[in-house]
């Protein structure tokens, strides 16, 4: 992953001075006259000394300064909205590539500013726009975690979350491999391809995998089927063994488990695993229903043989209502819908060009607010406060306590 964009950092911040000695008068005034520039009054946010150095002196905001970046993206890296707006007024092209082939949508990316990003989509930034390895703002964003950017530029102007770059490498690739589950979450969310491999073979878990990240590893393994942690690589390897390779004993233990599990069901016994799955209530309701007949025939049947009286019957068989009425009970217990959430089944493959993705769901408090957790990316839903995705039923459940196996069904908001 040696091609990893680089965060620039503001040419104007000073270095620490390698002596306590005052610098000179000469080494004062380079720097002042290297200040006062466009860049530099862009990457403050200087409207007044901007607007002096262009309509005063005339320096125009087109050109790239030494280093070969343009004003408006020092601008948007600090998202300097008032600046942004001013040169893009002023001669600015908004989708200017530098000698690396990024814009400035790339560089709000970096940092996540939307409130600038927006500007200059709105101004017609093109937001699939590549840079010389093939990263798009989408691959930016997600190498430095801005989920909240990635979510706002798909939502809106429909970007592409699932585009490879030149090595293959999709964004989710990229939160993998930097170890941000929110962005994870998301992306899956977006139907990201998950075992998607790039030119070494490498899917995202490889990458989780690779540099260690559990979180990351979790969410995929999550997400994921028994084909993904099987998948091999170009040398040969899955992302446990690449893991153990790199030392991350941790991680390559969870996937080893993770692995053993999806093989031979619970604890290493398929036997057990099928019954976990379908819980102890239809056995137990059974044995009750076999008692309860063996005490008909035997106990009540066989006293009216012996002229039971009639309180005794009475007795008798206000027990066998009981139990029945119990019985009933149970078995809508067992089969009562605990509050589960319907998943979204829709097929992104057969979506509509013209179809807004996942419009059902998009404008939905949680993922305008940030609360990346209540994505399930499993039933691809947005969950309510206090809802989890319960592991044996395979749903997201409304108010989730826990799954009880005496009853065979979660316990709930409906239970």
């Amino acid at each position: 992953m040696a091609s990893e964009i680089e965060v620039l950092e503001d040419t104007t911040a000073a270095a620490a001075p390698a002596a306590a000695e005052a610098p000179s008068v000469a080494e004062v005034a380079e720097e002042e006259a290297l200040k006062d520039d466009v860049y530099t009054a862009a990457a403050y946010g200087d409207l007044e000394k901007l607007q002096r150095l262009v309509e005063a002196e005339g320096r125009p905001v087109g050109g790239t300064d030494a280093s070969g970046y343009y004003a408006l993206q020092w601008a948007v890296l600090n998202n300097r909205v008032a600046a942004a707006q001013y040169i893009l007024e002023h001669g600015g092209d908004v989708n200017a590539v530098d000698h690396t082939g990024q814009t400035a949508l790339h560089w709000s990316s970096v940092r996540g500013h939307i409130q600038v990003a927006e500007l200059l989509l709105k101004e017609g930034a093109k937001v699939d726009a590549a840079d010389l390895y093939g990263y798009q703002a989408t691959h930016v964003a997600a190498q430095y975690g801005q989920t909240a950017f990635i979510y706002h530029i798909v939502a809106k102007w429909n970007a592409d979350p699932d585009v490879p770059d030149n090595d293959g490498r999709s964004p989710l690739h990229w939160a993998a491999y930097k170890g941000f589950a929110d962005s994870i979450r998301l992306l899956l969310y977006l139907d990201a391809h998950r075992a998607r491999q790039d030119k070494e073979g490498c899917t995202p878990l490889h990458w989780a995998a690779i540099r260690g990240n559990l979180e990351a590893c979790t969410v995929l393994v999550q997400a994921g089927k028994k084909d993904d942690l099987m998948v091999k690589d170009k040398t040969g390897l899955t992302p446990a063994q690449l893991a153990a390779d790199k030392n991350h004993r941790q991680v390559a233990f969870f996937l080893d488990n993770a692995r053993r599990v999806h093989d031979s069901g619970c604890n290493g016994n398929p036997t057990f695993a099928k019954l976990s799955k379908v819980g102890l209530a239809p056995l137990l309701w059974c044995i009750a229903v076999v008692l309860l007949a063996t005490y008909i025939h035997s106990v009540i049947a066989g006293q009216y043989n012996m002229s039971m009286t009639p309180a005794f019957g009475l007795f008798a068989w206000s027990g066998v209502f009981v139990a029945t009425a119990g019985l009933v009970m149970f078995y809508k217990c067992s089969r009562k819908d605990p509050g589960y959430i319907s998943a979204n089944t829709r097929d992104s493959h057969n979506q509509r060009d013209d179809e807004p993705l996942l419009k059902m769901e998009l404008d939905n408090p949680a993922l305008l607010t940030g609360n990346w957790s209540q994505l399930c990316i499993t039933c691809k839903i947005v969950r309510p406060v206090r809802s989890k995705h319960c592991s044996t039923c395979d749903r997201c459940v409304e108010q989730f306590d826990h799954h009880c196996p005496w009853v065979s069904n979660c316990v709930g908001k409906g239970l």
